[in-house]
């Protein structure tokens, strides 16, 4: 009779194997590209495709890897939107929410490197969320705040998340409550802590588009510095 094949043992992941909150953290999101997939589902729920075309340079074995490491660990599920969509989406769990703070102050300490862009290096203007999230985060007036650059665009929703801090998403909003119009050499400036958004504004770097109340307080600097 024919040896019945045992059942394939799961892959047991790398560890540290310290006990320290840091070595735990990074045994869940230490692996190559895991946090840059996590920038990408912060903003909501995406296609392996999509993933894998604002991943330039991810090979499709290691981005399927990562994300099943992710569904292992709890930090990303899988579901299918329901019909006509028909689409199957990652999206993170509350778990890999909780990774945004430390997304924010990443950027934040990788700003200065941030010099010039290289020859090499790929673009996506929702890549410039991070490091702009300080910028609008504590406005006096909440609401949601489309950025558009030559890029693309994104929004921003401020007063939001679990923490009353802003959080971002794809693509131009529906409805926003202000427009902040600039380009990739602006964020990067604001997003070296060079110049407040308000200075920004006053030195004609960012347009301020809106009437109400956020746009105001885009205008005045009602907000922290970076």
């Amino acid at each position: 009779m024919p040896r019945q094949q045992q059942p394939a043992r799961p892959a047991r992941r790398r560890s540290y194997d310290q006990f320290c909150a840091a070595a735990r953290a990074l045994d869940s999101v230490g692996d190559r590209w895991t946090l840059l997939i996590v920038r990408e589902l912060l903003a909501g729920p995406r296609r392996y495709t999509d993933l894998h075309a604002d991943l330039p340079g991810v090979s499709t074995d290691v981005l399927a890897s990562r994300l099943k490491d992710m569904e292992q660990g709890g930090l990303a599920v899988r579901r299918r939107l329901p019909p006509p969509a028909a689409a199957a989406v990652y999206e993170l769990t509350e778990h890999g929410r909780g990774l945004l703070p430390v997304l924010t102050a990443l950027a934040r300490w990788g700003a200065p490197a941030l010099d010039e862009r290289r020859p090499t290096d790929a673009v996506r203007a929702h890549w410039l969320a991070l490091p702009l999230l300080p910028a609008l985060d504590g406005l006096a007036h909440g609401g949601v705040v489309e950025v558009r650059l030559d890029e693309g665009e994104f929004h921003i929703r401020t007063g939001a998340g679990a923490a009353g801090g802003a959080v971002y998403g794809y693509g131009p909003a529906d409805a926003p409550d202000a427009c902040l119009v600039l380009d990739a050499e602006a964020a990067r400036t604001l997003a070296r802590g060079e110049r407040t958004l308000a200075e920004a504004v006053g030195d004609g770097l960012v347009e301020v588009l809106g009437d109400g109340p956020l746009a105001d307080a885009l205008r005045t600097g009602r907000c922290p510095r970076v």
